[in-house]
């Protein structure tokens, strides 16, 4: 918000500090107000809100909805070199089996609580590690900026997929180690992106309003800059976990998830699907549309997110 500071005549100075504090305790209320009042008039958002929620309520209740435990192999006796039940012909297994005898629609429900785990603790991993660089850069400038961003830049010449199957391969082929690299990865695109929202925030005439007020640096960036500016890394956030999906699903298709084979996980299902093709195609289709649908209901979401704390479409 801007506030013009009159010439100091008498008691113009205390309405002008008034005013001024006012601003900046209502501003940022009223941006998010706006941002969410817009969101809320955006088909799109409707869309990837519903899809988004009900992956969310599958991996939530992954124990409840699957008929059948994340290993079990109940189809073991149904399985032939040269068949495996697929979709309808078995009344118990109505989406078929896969190659190990397991019920493809647990392998499903179950993947999608994986897939959720994953997603949401490397997505948390990366926006912590790029928030903190961004947060330092950001408020210090100088050689701090300088020293920061050239290690992002570092970082961030070395293609997101390619970085995470560096650190996954070295720290082991674990669930954990897929997260620390999906998060990794994402921690440049973090750091750079509220790093460039501090910058541009700084030069806001209600940074000048709380110099005036007498406000410090820290207390300036913590208070009013930092909540200003966190906007387009919240919007990343959103569209960070549908890459974190399908980035699982390829770490764990190059048989970088760990793990034992017969375990629920979309990438791995389609990893061991790949010699099944000719006889059951649907152990590929089914754990890809899967993928295609989460991650199409996250960048639906932020998107229309994006589009909302946009600037540039407050006035719509």
């Amino acid at each position: 918000m801007s506030v013009a500071l009159p010439p100091a005549q008498g008691g113009e100075i205390v309405d002008t500090v008034a005013i001024a504090q006012a601003g900046l305790k209502d501003g940022p209320g009223g941006f998010w107000r706006d941002a969410f009042r817009r969101l809320r008039r955006n088909p799109t958002a409707w869309v990837g809100a519903a899809i988004v929620l009900l992956f969310l309520l599958v991996a939530g209740l992954a124990p409840l909805l699957a008929p059948y435990p994340e290993t079990a192999l109940p189809g073991a006796k149904f399985i032939t070199p040269t068949h495996i039940p697929g979709p309808g012909e078995l009344a118990q297994f109505p989406l078929g089996l896969d190659r190990f005898g397991g019920d493809v629609l647990s392998k499903l429900i179950w993947g999608a609580q994986a897939s959720l785990l994953v997603g949401v603790i490397s997505t948390a991993i990366g926006l912590t590690g790029g928030m903190l660089l961004g947060l330092l850069a950001g408020t210090f400038g100088g050689w701090v900026d300088t020293l920061i961003m050239r290690f992002v830049d570092i970082i961030l010449s070395v293609p997101n997929l390619l970085l995470a199957v560096s650190i996954a391969a070295i720290l082991g082929q674990t669930p954990f180690a897929v997260m620390i690299a999906i998060g990794a990865s994402s921690v440049p695109i973090f750091a750079r992106l509220l790093r460039a929202s501090m910058l541009q925030q700084r030069s806001a005439d209600y940074v000048l309003s709380a110099q005036t007020l007498g406000l410090g640096r820290g207390q300036i960036t913590m208070s009013h800059v930092l909540p200003n500016a966190i906007g387009p890394v919240i919007v990343q956030g959103t569209l960070t976990l549908a890459t974190a999906v399908i980035d699982a699903a390829a770490l764990s298709f190059l048989g970088l998830g760990g793990g034992r084979p017969e375990t629920a996980e979309w990438g791995r299902m389609l990893t061991y699907a790949q010699s099944e093709l000719a006889i059951a195609p649907q152990l590929a289709f089914l754990p890809g549309i899967c993928i295609a649908i989460t991650a199409l209901g996250f960048t639906l979401f932020g998107e229309a997110l994006r589009e909302a704390m946009d600037p540039r479409t407050r006035a719509r």
